[in-house]
């Protein structure tokens, strides 16, 4: 770049004074929209740098129980969250109230079942301890929910902004999640590491021996913008079980939206939900603490 500029002030000790004046600035706006180039490459990896940790992994179990009887059903899940503030993490309805949306959970509840969440606990990565969470909103439209951490926060966790603008069809997109749970954070794990533990289940002391050994930490995807219909967005950044929840990124570090799931068999089909319809729930999370 150095050269370029050098070899440009050079040829226009060539050129007369009204062409050399337009010639700089041409100059100069190519010069400035390189640098936003430049910075809008890096953005993304700042961002990811910055909030890798705090996004967490979640861990539960639910139940489905009848009268009288012993529980029919109990289920594990497990998904992703992000801190956005007060305590507060932002994932999907579907984690925090497993039996949402759930053909199998829905059948069993018709039939006089009763669901119930035993527990939902959240990983950070680099840090050992679970930390215990309880459902505090849920969406009535959407596959959204915020969850508030049971203890006084000493985690240092950056909350991640909420972006003002509109996404566009074609942006920049860039996934932090869980993509297949343990079994994902295993396969990047060292050799030594992955043989010992390969046998390991999703459960919840699985989840506790990899925060021990400092296993705790999410992937990031990237892709692009396809579709945008309200506030489902349509995007091609890889994802898979297990990384429902968690944030998707624009190419200024902001979070555009909450990644939901995929359409099974098509590459390009990754759903997320607006970062607009979680601004009202976290705003009703804040008034009801």
């Amino acid at each position: 770049m150095l050269l370029t500029l050098s070899v440009i002030l050079w040829l226009l000790r060539f050129v007369g004074n009204g062409q050399a004046e337009e010639f700089r600035h041409q100059v100069q706006v190519l010069h400035e929209e390189l640098s936003s180039l430049k910075k809008a490459q890096e953005t993304p990896s700042i961002a990811l740098n910055r909030y890798r940790d705090s996004v967490c992994y979640i861990v539960g179990t639910f139940r489905i129980t009848f009268h009288h009887k012993h529980p029919t059903r109990r289920t594990r899940i497990s998904g992703t969250g992000f801190a956005v503030e007060s305590g507060l993490i932002a994932t999907n309805r579907h984690i925090a109230q497993p039996w949402y949306r759930d053909a199998d959970s829905e059948a069993l509840i018709r039939l006089g079942g009763v669901p119930s969440l035993e527990n939902l606990i959240a990983y950070f990565p680099g840090v050992a301890s679970p930390v215990q969470v309880t459902t505090v909103a849920l969406s009535q439209t959407d596959d959204l929910a915020l969850v508030r951490m049971n203890v006084d926060s000493k985690l240092n966790l950056y909350s991640l902004p909420l972006s003002s603008m509109k996404p566009g069809t074609g942006d920049s997109v860039a996934l932090l999640g869980y993509p297949m749970g343990l079994l994902g954070m295993l396969a990047k794990s060292p050799n030594e590491v992955r043989t010992r533990l390969a046998w390991r289940h999703e459960s919840q002391n699985s989840a506790r021996d990899f925060a021990a050994l400092s296993l705790i930490r999410p992937s990031a995807t990237f892709g692009h913008l396809g579709d945008i219909i309200g506030e489902r967005l349509v995007y091609d950044a890889p994802t898979a079980k297990g990384a429902s929840g968690g944030p998707i990124f624009n190419s200024h570090g902001e979070v555009i939206g909450i990644n939901q799931g995929y359409i099974d068999g098509f590459s390009g089909g990754a759903l997320g939900v607006s970062s607009e319809r979680l601004k009202p729930l976290i705003l009703e999370a804040t008034r009801a603490k």
